[in-house]
C-alpha cells in the first residue's frame, strides 16, 4: 500500500454536481442568461469554478456581464454548497480505514480555497490532514504546485504517494508531479474518456483503493 494519498475533491470524494449546477444557474438567471443542464455542468467542471463559469456564460469572459455572473456564483455557492452535496457511498469507510492504517491524506482541488476548506472541514474533519484549493499566487492543477504544497504540508515527499481523481485534469496532474494516478469511475468522467486521456489504473468503488 501507499503511505500518502492525495485526493481530488469534486467527483472523487464528494458528489458536488447538483449544488454546482444550482449556483451556476442562479448566477445565469440573475444576469438574464440561459440556464444550463446538469449534464452541461458535468462537462464544464474540472478546471476550477472560474473556468466552469467561462464555459457556462455565453461568450465566456468576453461577455460584459461575466464578472458579475462569476461573483454571484461564488456568493451563492458559499451559502448553498452544502445543500445536496454528500460523500460518495463508501468514501467515509475508505477514509476511516486509511486513518486506522496511519496513512497521510490530503485533498487538492481546483475549487476556490474557501469552499475547499469549508467542505473538507464539514465532511472530513479528522480524516483529511491538509486541504488546498485554488488561490492567487499558486498555479492550479494540472500544474504540480498545489500537490507539491500538500506533500510539503504533510511533511512527506512523493515517494510512496499516489494521486486519486476522476478527470483528465487529474491524470495530467499526477503525470506532472511524477506520481502514480488512480482514476475513479464514480465521478464526472467515464472510463472511455479517461482512457483517451492517458488513464491506466481504475477503481469502481472506494474500498478498492485500499488494495493499492
Amino acid at each position: 500500500m501507499y503511505e500518502t494519498y492525495v485526493f481530488d475533491l469534486d467527483g472523487t470524494l464528494l458528489n458536488t454536481l447538483d449544488d454546482l449546477a444550482a449556483s451556476c444557474n442562479y448566477a445565469l438567471r440573475h444576469c438574464g442568461m440561459p440556464e444550463r443542464t446538469v449534464d452541461d455542468v458535468r462537462r464544464f467542471v474540472g478546471n476550477g469554478v472560474r473556468k466552469l463559469m467561462e464555459r457556462a456564460v455565453p461568450e465566456g469572459v468576453d461577455n460584459p456581464l461575466f464578472d458579475e455572473a462569476y461573483a454571484v456564483f461564488r456568493s451563492h455557492y458559499m451559502e448553498h454548497g452544502l445543500d445536496t452535496t454528500q460523500p460518495y457511498p463508501g468514501v467515509m469507510g475508505m477514509l476511516e480505514r486509511l486513518k486506522q492504517g496511519n496513512k497521510n491524506v490530503a485533498v487538492v482541488s481546483n475549487k476556490f480555497y474557501a469552499a475547499t476548506q469549508e467542505l473538507c472541514r464539514h465532511f472530513f474533519s479528522g480524516y483529511v490532514e491538509v486541504a488546498i484549493g485554488e488561490r492567487d499566487g499558486i498555479r492550479k492543477k494540472p500544474a504540480p504546485d498545489t500537490v507539491m504544497e500538500a506533500l510539503k504540508a504533510l511533511g512527506v515527499d512523493k515517494n510512496g504517494a499516489v494521486y486519486i481523481g476522476d478527470s483528465d485534469v487529474d491524470v495530467m496532474t499526477a503525470r506532472n508531479c511524477g506520481m502514480p494516478c488512480i482514476s475513479v469511475l464514480w465521478g464526472f468522467r467515464d472510463r472511455d474518456f479517461l482512457v483517451a486521456h492517458g488513464a491506466g489504473t481504475f477503481v469502481t468503488e472506494p474500498a478498492e483503493l485500499l488494495d493499492y
